[in-house]
């Protein structure tokens, strides 16, 4: 079979490596097309049609001021698909560009699938009708997401198949970062902008704790010059290629809201999740989001608030350092510890990709 996998940020372009990993297992006539990362070209041995580092924008500003790069973009996609004639297209996340792709798709009747669901539960609600008539099958990753999806009534299948950070984690082979210091993680992100407005109030925190020593998560898309004139010769060691060896040997951590707010739950490390956008963006977001209470994904899956979230004014120097005091505390990281064990237990299926590459060579 042909698939097409189109993921547009660096935990996509993760997920469609081991997708393809588990499809070329089952499918030894299997052949690759897809917009992604370095990760899914080494799993593909092709080069991508277009790479992530060309895709990454977040924020409705952003998207605005880049409009015209993305609709190339869509053009250049539709075109290679249209050229490739794909067995099955496979969407990771994404949405405001897969879902215009998925409409596409569909009317040109090609088989949609989407893995890993837009969280259209938090806001957008209305795009629930488009999505599911334009899918063949719904993967989702999330245990609440499957009844959300069923309430809805339609014949479309929403199967859990398990959070695929689950896999990634027990498969991955890690160093641990060895300091003589308790190390505190700092994971302000994979995009430049978010970095941007993300790490210099997280490096404030350097020069008020000599005890720790604290180390970056760097970003492989992004390159270590970027974060050397942004850290200005505080004392940071930076992590490069090795995000789960700081997170397993860390202390505590400082994290940008995203899917590191979950690895980071997964290793057990008390964290403060952050969040800091454009003005505007942020401003129409919160017209927008609906029945949501959190923004990181610990919290969202628990449906409670077990770790700390600073969003947009209130992530500045002095409260970072209030509530990153707390999480030093041994009676809170005990706390956090007990909700965290509750969160493997939610996200105890196991196998995601190979569900997914199972269900669609089967469909």
């Amino acid at each position: 079979m042909k698939y097409y996998i189109i993921a547009g940020e660096a935990s996509g372009d993760m997920h469609g490596a081991n997708l393809i990993h588990e499809l070329k297992k089952m499918d030894n006539d299997s052949f690759f097309q897809f917009f992604g990362g370095d990760k899914m070209q080494s799993a593909s041995g092709n080069s991508a049609i277009k790479h992530i580092s060309e895709l990454a924008f977040m924020g409705f500003v952003e998207v605005i001021f880049n409009l015209r790069t993305i609709l190339k973009n869509i053009s250049i996609c539709k075109e290679s698909i249209l050229e490739f004639q794909p067995d099955a297209l496979i969407l990771i996340d994404y949405p405001g560009f897969n879902l215009r792709i998925a409409k596409w798709a569909k009317k040109n009747g090609i088989k949609v699938y989407y893995y890993i669901s837009p969280q259209i539960w938090a806001w957008k609600t209305n795009r629930i009708h488009s999505l599911m008539d334009v899918s063949e099958k719904m993967f989702v990753i999330l245990p609440f997401e499957k009844d959300f999806y069923k309430k809805y009534n339609y014949d479309v299948d929403a199967e859990f198949v398990g959070h695929p950070l689950l896999d990634e984690i027990k498969k991955n082979e890690f160093k641990k970062i060895e300091e003589e210091k308790p190390i505190i993680a700092l994971l302000p992100g994979s995009r430049k902008q978010e970095i941007n407005k993300m790490l210099p109030v997280m490096i404030q925190l350097v020069d008020a704790y000599p005890n720790y020593q604290f180390c970056l998560a760097a970003a492989a898309s992004i390159p270590k010059d970027f974060y050397l004139n942004l850290i200005q010769n505080k004392k940071i060691k930076i992590i490069e290629n090795n995000t789960y060896g700081l997170l397993d040997s860390a202390f505590a951590a400082i994290v940008t809201s995203g899917t590191a707010t979950l690895e980071t739950g997964l290793f057990q490390v008390p964290q403060v999740v952050c969040y800091k956008g454009n003005e505007i963006s942020f401003w129409i977001a919160k017209r927008l989001v609906k029945n949501i209470k959190y923004i990181s994904l610990v919290n969202l899956i628990l449906d409670k608030l077990l770790v700390t979230e600073l969003i947009q004014d209130d992530f500045n120097s002095t409260k970072l350092k209030e509530e990153f005091n707390k999480i030093l505390e041994e009676k809170n990281r005990i706390k956090i510890g007990e909700g965290y064990k509750r969160l493997q237990e939610k996200l105890s299926k196991e196998n995601a990709s190979q569900n997914v590459a199972q269900s669609i060579v089967e469909k």
